[in-house]
């Protein structure tokens, strides 16, 4: 039975992962609209790949815009199968050092600019009955490092609400797979980064995290190979929740959960209290409460 194509709403298709991903779906056959600020860089995919290629400015930022873009990839191609919010940058700066309209930039475009496509989308996915919504984190939404906090926050909010979505469309036959990257030569933090003014103050922090990173910086992904694992994740009948693309990742994760369990039993004790004296006085409280305690809400 031949594969049934599919249609694609893609964001920041100008370069790096977006403008991959596109190329991937349009070389088998599947029709993509290629958003971008300028529609200049999607010629090439015009060029080749014809009406199959719908290229439309958008600026994610700005709710209208999107409801329009989404709307017209409806219209133009009677569905909408694959939803990727790929458009994004990275912000540079100890948390001190960033100003008031970079941190909200970066939350704008990296979290507001997924939220709004998505629920743009919806609509349209909960009507077919199927789609699936892949969310461009990485692994700084899983993880944090110094000098790139506000990136982390935009991240971790999308992570957040996307495993909320994920549970809340699964009945509509719509999937949600949170994609993330770790380090590629990409121009991530070249040209599209924005970077903060540096405070002297911490320099050290900047120097000792310039050496943590070189060893994997020698050998950066190849964007390259995405296209291949992006076209196989949104053909799998159950994609999952959560997957990274690049080597290393798996084990870099071990450890930092290893470490937040090490600590969250270190101090449950005083969690336990905290909770009041009916849980202090059962060590290890009982299954009912700590049922209680991961479904609530503080």
């Amino acid at each position: 039975m031949p594969r049934a194509t599919k249609v694609w709403f893609i964001t920041g298709t100008s370069k790096g992962f977006g403008h991959i991903w596109a190329r991937a779906a349009l070389e088998r056959g599947d029709r993509v609209a290629a958003t971008a600020r300028n529609t200049d860089t999607l010629t090439d995919l015009v060029d080749e790949y014809g009406e199959n290629a719908l290229p439309i400015a958008l600026d994610v930022t700005d709710v209208a815009a999107v409801e329009d873009a989404v709307k017209r990839t409806h219209d133009h191609f009677d569905r909408i199968d694959v939803v990727v919010n790929n458009a994004g940058y990275g912000l540079f700066g100890a948390i001190e050092e960033v100003t008031e309209a970079q941190a909200r930039a970066q939350i704008e475009t990296n979290l507001f600019g997924a939220l709004w496509v998505t629920k743009a989308a919806l609509p349209y996915l909960r009507e077919q009955g199927s789609g699936h919504i892949i969310q461009v984190s990485s692994i700084g939404g899983v993880n944090a490092f110094p000098t790139i906090g506000m990136y982390h926050a935009s991240k971790w909010g999308l992570e957040g609400f996307s495993q909320s979505l994920a549970a809340e469309v699964r009945d509509f036959g719509i999937h949600v797979t949170i994609v993330e990257p770790t380090g590629y030569a990409t121009d991530w933090r070249g040209p599209s980064a924005v970077q903060a003014t540096h405070l002297p103050a911490y320099d050290g922090v900047r120097a000792r995290l310039t050496e943590s990173v070189a060893a994997r910086r020698a050998k950066p992904g190849d964007p390259e190979a995405t296209g291949a694992a992006i076209l196989e994740l949104v053909d799998a009948r159950e994609p999952p929740l959560r997957i990274f693309f690049g080597s290393g990742t798996l084990d870099m994760i071990r450890a930092e959960y290893a470490r937040r369990i090490e600590t969250w039993e270190e101090w449950d004790e005083l969690a336990r209290r905290a909770h009041g004296n009916s849980v202090a006085a059962t060590p290890q409280g009982s299954n009912e409460q700590a049922r209680g305690a991961a479904a609530g809400s503080s």
